[in-house]
């Protein structure tokens, strides 16, 4: 534990589907490995009515759920059961938060706060913390995104926040950048020599980001109708990603100077507008179709209303810097896909002049494609000859150099990106974590492309079920000769 990590955890929306599903787990298995110190408490908090014991008694039955059986022991289990103290609060009432700082005490050594809730729920609680002396110096407290659904609603949350926290003692969350691969992007740059002088506009033909779902709005009607695709996903997840290949070199791995790169490559891309969103832009909504071979309702039947809300947005975007002038970047995400996915795929540019272009020898470009879900990967593309004596000219063939992360690390045990993200918020370290200045550049320019979309009266084009999207997102990236890495 590093000397400044907090003694005490406040975890509000502890009954919620996330905690149950990640941030419970993520603690237990940060406990069961000796991560967290042994005064560690964890105060547990939500609106539902329940006791000390019964609440221990659902988290339990959820962790022998989740917890595989090989880390689950009964000591282990007993010992973080015995952190946990659950709270009942009403955000909406003033006088639960004494009861709450009555359970907290003393914040002296340190508090950290995650809030796994609603952002209409950010100014009730934070005013409810400072009102009860749980805001002061020694306090720091996570954010669940989504922060707002604008520029406008995002900078009143972040005045919120930033009216009872510092900027240094607010921890934002994406949860895709605790991601061990993600993280692994940025090794493969900075740590290797021979990658980086080729990572620009000299080396890199394109670069194409997918995050691609199966699933509808598996009970998320009321959110997803309301924020869509291209707030959802392109907004923080997507760009996050873009912003890690694209960013210079920090000086250090520090809190301040990754983000300052990050927040640089946001404030470099080209604005699409009205003026260029109908050529740089495609959104869908899926239609009824098959997933798997299982017949899925179209998103108006799962909605039981019209809607002119996008499950499905492709853009093409350019940073425009140095090392990336001419180069773009293709983002896409939606539901009902054919295929679950979070990849990058990094497209090198062709040998200047092939020598066996006379020998019947055809070339392809050499690609690194680095798979953050279902299966963590990196695997780089290249061409070598195939086995034989050549009588007929040589044959060349794209061949895969896999780095399976669960087989290259073998002795290490696969974390919850939610574990990484916990410990730097204990801990204090936020470089993980996104800075105000990175989320407002990120909503300006999902902004211009939502109104340009508004000012052109552009609506989502339907898509069966189980295909990769409208045909013009295909036509998206085919205009430049490019084909979309399914």
């Amino acid at each position: 534990m590093r000397r400044d990590a907090s003694q005490k955890l406040l975890l509000f929306g502890a009954t919620g589907d996330l905690s149950y599903r990640m941030l419970l787990p993520s603690l237990f298995g940060l406990a069961s490995d000796g991560l967290l110190a042994p005064g560690l408490s964890i105060i547990c908090t939500a609106h539902t009515d329940l006791s000390d014991g019964a609440f221990r008694g659902s988290v339990a039955e959820s962790l022998r759920r989740t917890i595989p059986t090989d880390r689950m022991d009964g000591t282990s289990l007993q010992r973080f059961l015995d952190r946990l103290r659950y709270v009942r609060v009403d955000v909406s009432r003033p006088r639960d938060f004494a009861d709450l700082a009555e359970a907290v005490g003393s914040t002296k050594g340190g508090l950290a706060i995650f809030l796994s809730m609603a952002p209409s729920l950010f100014q009730p609680t934070i005013q409810g913390l400072a009102a009860v002396g749980l805001g002061g110096d020694n306090v720091r407290i996570g954010l669940e995104k989504p922060l707002g659904y604008d520029l406008e609603s995002s900078r009143s949350i972040n005045d919120t926040v930033s009216g009872v926290f510092s900027e240094g003692r607010i921890f934002r969350v994406d949860h895709y950048l605790g991601k061990e691969t993600v993280l692994n992007l940025l090794a493969l740059r900075f740590a290797n020599s021979l990658f980086e002088p080729l990572w620009n506009a000299g080396g890199i033909e394109h670069v194409q980001i997918t995050v691609a779902e199966t699933v509808g709005l598996e009970g998320r009607v009321g959110f997803y109708d309301a924020a869509g695709a291209t707030r959802d996903m392109v907004q923080n997840h997507i760009l996050q990603l873009l912003t890690l290949v694209a960013m210079e070199p920090p000086p250090h791995f520090d809190a301040t100077a990754v983000r300052d790169e990050k927040v640089k490559v946001l404030r470099s891309l080209r604005r699409i507008d009205q003026t260029n969103v109908g050529a740089l832009t495609v959104t869908g909504q899926y239609a009824a179709g098959a997933i798997d071979g299982h017949a899925v309702p179209a998103y108006a039947d799962e909605l039981v209303a019209l809607s002119d809300t996008e499950t499905f947005v492709a853009i093409k975007a350019h940073v425009d810097t140095w090392r990336w002038k001419g180069v773009p970047f293709y983002l896409r995400t939606g539901k009902r896909l054919p295929s679950r996915k979070s990849e990058i795929s990094i497209q090198f540019r062709g040998v200047p002049h092939s020598i066996f272009g006379d020998v019947g020898a055809a070339l392809r470009p050499n690609r690194l494609i680095i798979s953050l879900q279902p299966n963590e990967n990196v695997r780089l593309l290249l061409m070598t000859k195939d086995p034989g004596l050549d009588r007929d000219g040589i044959r060349l063939r794209e061949v895969p150099l896999d780095i399976a992360i669960p087989n290259a690390f073998v002795d290490g045990r696969r974390r919850i990106a939610y574990e990484r993200l916990l410990l730097d918020l204990i801990e204090g370290d936020q470089t993980l974590f996104v800075r105000r200045d990175e989320v407002e550049a990120q909503w300006r320019w999902i902004d211009g492309i939502r109104n340009g979309w508004k000012a052109n009266a552009i609506r989502p084009r339907l898509y069966g079920a189980g295909t990769w999207g409208p045909s013009a997102a295909i036509a998206l990236a085919e205009r430049d000769g490019v084909t979309w890495h399914d």
